[in-house]
């Protein structure tokens, strides 16, 4: 019977332990600085937390096309989170989005039809086609920060993802800078 109080006791505290942790944000924004290699989450205007990241095998440049191994810089939003991810957890990015959407319609790398799916997408907040000639399926994850190795992700260690994904909603503004 006394074990049975203390395990009832152990669960109740490791409980309030992982709720104590949990991040509650009443505006969440993200901010990846790719120089710094971090990723910083926001509520409102306060800085909530900072997170190491790796990025695409290529960091320097934006993303302009499939497969360039590069992470896009821009202003998107979260369109989707997937808890089966193979990397641990991911937080899908609404890329392509409005301006790589004109840049890759003026380049030619995409059809007008392409362009104006990528624009409807934005405009109502969803997933943009993924399928076309500048690349998409970028994705916040985890599977460690270090060193750059992903196809244009922004990867965080598992602990971090796991934090990030409880905390931010689907639509949360994200934007990459350089």
């Amino acid at each position: 019977m006394r074990w049975m109080l203390t395990l009832a006791v152990l669960a109740v505290l490791a409980g309030l332990q992982v709720a104590a942790t949990a991040l509650e944000l009443r505006k969440p924004r993200i901010e990846v600085y790719k120089a710094k290699r971090e990723l910083r989450l926001f509520d409102d205007a306060t800085l909530v937390k900072t997170y190491p990241v790796a990025l695409g095998s290529n960091p320097v440049p934006p993303k302009e096309r499939q497969g360039d191994r590069a992470t896009p810089e821009g202003t998107y939003t979260i369109c989707q989170k997937n808890p089966r991810s193979q990397y641990h957890l991911s937080l899908g990015i609404s890329y392509p989005g409005r301006h790589d959407a004109e840049r890759g319609f003026k380049a030619k790398l995409i059809s007008a039809a392409e362009r104006q799916a990528i624009l409807a997408a934005a405009a109502r907040g969803k997933a943009p086609p993924w399928n076309t000639r500048l690349g998409g399926e970028v994705f916040v994850h985890g599977n460690g920060s270090k060193p750059d190795w992903t196809w244009g992700c922004i990867a965080l260690d598992d602990k971090d993802i796991e934090e990030l994904y409880h905390a931010v909603p689907i639509g949360t503004a994200i934007t990459i800078h350089p």
